[in-house]
C-alpha cells in the first residue's frame, strides 16, 4: 500500500451524481439509503473499494491514503439501532478525522445488468443470462456455459475454484445441470421465485434452517456459496467503472470473511 496515486481528482459531487444515475437508485426499493453516507473531502482523487465498511476496510483505507471508500454494505439500515455508539462510532470517528468520504450502494448494485454482483457473478462462473425474477428482478436466470460442467457436482467443484471456498450442497450432487438460477448475498429466501421461474438449480451467498426443508420440499438443489465470496465482484466492478470514466485512482481491498 502507501502506493503513489494519479493527481487527477474530481468533484464528489459529480462522481455521486453520476452513480445515482448509473444504478438508478431512485428508483429501487432498499432497506438502507444508497449514495453518499458519509461526508468527507469535496474532491476525489483516490478510491479504495470493498465489500463491507468495515474498521479493517477504513484503516487500510487510510493506510492507503485513499479519500474515498465504496462499498456494498455501508451503515444506517433499517430497524438497527439509530445511536452511534460501539462499533459503528468507532468507524465514522475514522472516517469523519481521516476526512474520508463513505459511498454505499445495496440493492441498486445487485440489480445492475453490467456492473452489478449477479451480472459480475455469471462472468466468473460462465453463466449466460436468459431472465431475471422475483422484486426489483433480483434473481437471475441462465444456463452454465462450460462445457465439462455436467452435474451439480461439477459446478460445486468449480464454483469452489472461482470463488476460493467450497459451496454447501442441498441436494443430489449427482444430477444434471439443466436452468441455474443465483442471486448474491443474503437472497436464499428467493428460492421458491427461482422455483417458479423454472430454476432446476439454485445457489445464493448464505443459507437458512428453514431453506433445506424448501429446497427438499420443492425438489430444487441449492447450493449456498457464501455472502462475501458471491459479492466481491459488483464493487469491484464499479470501482473500475469510477477509474475509466474519472481518470482517479481506484485499489480494491478484500477483507476475508469465511460467511
Amino acid at each position: 500500500m502507501n502506493r503513489i496515486k494519479s493527481q487527477k481528482t474530481v468533484d464528489r459531487n459529480e462522481v455521486v451524481k453520476f452513480l445515482a444515475d448509473e444504478l438508478k437508485i431512485a428508483f429501487i426499493r432498499d432497506y438502507c439509503p444508497n449514495g453518499l453516507q458519509v461526508e468527507g473531502q469535496s474532491r476525489i482523487s483516490s478510491i479504495v473499494s470493498g465489500v463491507t465498511a468495515s474498521l479493517a476496510l477504513i484503516e487500510a483505507a487510510i493506510e492507503s491514503k485513499a479519500d474515498t471508500i465504496l462499498v456494498h454494505h455501508g451503515y444506517f439500515w433499517r430497524n438497527e439501532n439509530a445511536c452511534i455508539t460501539g462499533p459503528k462510532q468507532k468507524r465514522i470517528k475514522l472516517l469523519l478525522s481521516h476526512d474520508i468520504n463513505l459511498l454505499a450502494y445495496h440493492l441498486p448494485l445487485d440489480c445492475h445488468p453490467v456492473l452489478g454482483n449477479n451480472s459480475q457473478l455469471a462472468k466468473v462462473l460462465g453463466f449466460t443470462t436468459t431472465g431475471r425474477f422475483g422484486e426489483n428482478d433480483l434473481g437471475w436466470l441462465g444456463m452454465v456455459t462450460v462445457p465439462e460442467l455436467v452435474t451439480v457436482s461439477d459446478l460445486a467443484a468449480w464454483i469452489g475454484k472461482k470463488l476460493g471456498r467450497p459451496p454447501l450442497i442441498i441436494g443430489k450432487p449427482e444430477q444434471k445441470l439443466d436452468t441455474i438460477g443465483w442471486c448474491s448475498g443474503a437472497a436464499q429466501d428467493l428460492l421458491p421465485d427461482a422455483v417458479q421461474a423454472g430454476a432446476t438449480v439454485y445457489l445464493s451467498g448464505e443459507i437458512s434452517e428453514r431453506t433445506v426443508h424448501e429446497a427438499r420440499e420443492y425438489g430444487i438443489t441449492y447450493l449456498a456459496c457464501g455472502h462475501h465470496a458471491t459479492e466481491r465482484f459488483g464493487i469491484q466492478a464499479l470501482g473500475d467503472c469510477l477509474r475509466k470514466k474519472f481518470g482517479i485512482h481506484h485499489e480494491y481491498i478484500d477483507i476475508d470473511n469465511p460467511v
